[in-house]
């Protein structure tokens, strides 16, 4: 499959809607309390004895320890031959998640396209402060790039994340471009509907109360909590608010958001500062969708990700083309 145009039926999107409806009756996601928090990690803990239903793909856990930091990565490795390696980030607020709930995404990711994908199971809030979040998460980043050659038999990387884990993997990729001289290699970024504004984009601000999934009245707030001792416009360093830093020198990247998420405004201006600066992102607003929509049992779910599949499929040929025409 080749990426081109995501567009959807009117059946397809009427199905979409039915399942808002559905939404609308959920509890909307607030940061838990430290019980609250043990609570849902312990039943998303569940998830990794759970297999993602993808044949031929494995998964291991490891314990890292590199750049003095200390942190667990999740491995799906495919059947056949390893064509990348796709670094992941899972969401959950920066509070909770595990990287297992990525497992059956990821799987397709690595059957459908053959990479290797290693997803970081970072220590979440408030077990440590956000900037210790991110610099965990470069350099579970670094390990990977220093070490996919002799671990996974491959040099390309890409990276991606959903919601939190966009941000972070946003903020990781701004770190090895900075530090590592072999950043050409990752060829492509996925975010999806990631917050990359901690001092919150407009449609963050005006996020009514019938916001599905996320609490939208309690985002702002929420948000500011993150770096407390800092003001608003502290907290437009880009170290921790990737849509105010210098965007030069990336690698393609696919945005992905709904149009009734809060995060929309933070989606299509990070795709807009990323193509003024590098020349070469993209962001795909789905209609009707709700933030975390292609988790949702839909058929606009599946063809998004499959649209995704298809993306990095087109980024792992034209890496070939560039490598033979080296030769």
């Amino acid at each position: 499959m080749t990426a081109s145009s995501l567009e959807f039926s009117e059946a397809e999107l009427d199905e979409a809607r039915r399942m808002n409806r559905q939404l609308r009756w959920a509890p909307r996601f607030r940061a838990p309390s430290r019980l609250g928090k043990m609570m849902i990690q312990t039943m998303l803990g569940a998830q990794a004895f759970m297999h993602h239903g993808v044949a031929g793909v494995t998964t291991s856990m490891r314990r890292v320890t590199w750049q003095r930091h200390s942190f667990v990565v999740r491995i799906l490795r495919p059947a056949g031959e390893v064509r990348g390696v796709y670094l992941d980030y899972h969401g959950g607020g920066w509070a909770i998640g595990t990287a297992a709930m990525d497992d059956r995404v990821n799987a397709r990711i690595a059957a459908g396209c053959g990479l290797v994908v290693v997803s970081v199971d970072y220590t979440t809030l408030p077990d440590i402060d956000l900037p210790g979040m991110i610099a965990e998460c470069a350099a579970a980043g670094d390990w990977v790039f220093q070490h996919a050659q002799a671990e996974f038999g491959t040099s390309t990387m890409f990276i991606g994340g959903e919601s939190a884990g966009a941000h972070l993997a946003a903020c990781t990729m701004l770190r090895l471009r900075d530090a590592r001289a072999d950043f050409a290699r990752l060829r492509g970024a996925v975010l999806f509907y990631g917050p990359y504004d901690l001092s919150c984009t407009p449609s963050v601000r005006a996020a009514p109360r019938d916001t599905l999934v996320l609490d939208g009245p309690a985002m702002t707030s929420g948000l500011a909590k993150l770096l407390p001792d800092r003001s608003e416009a502290e907290r437009r360093d880009p170290a921790f608010s990737p849509l105010y830093a210098d965007l030069a020198g990336l690698p393609p990247g696919l945005l992905l958001c709904g149009t009734i998420d809060p995060l929309i405004d933070d989606s299509t201006l990070m795709a807009e500062r990323w193509s003024a600066a590098s020349g070469n992102a993209r962001v795909i607003v789905v209609p009707d969708a709700p933030h975390a929509f292609n988790r949702l049992p839909t058929r606009v779910a599946s063809r998004t990700n499959a649209f995704v599949r298809g993306w990095i499929e087109t980024r792992l040929a034209d890496s070939g083309a560039i490598a033979r025409a080296a030769e």
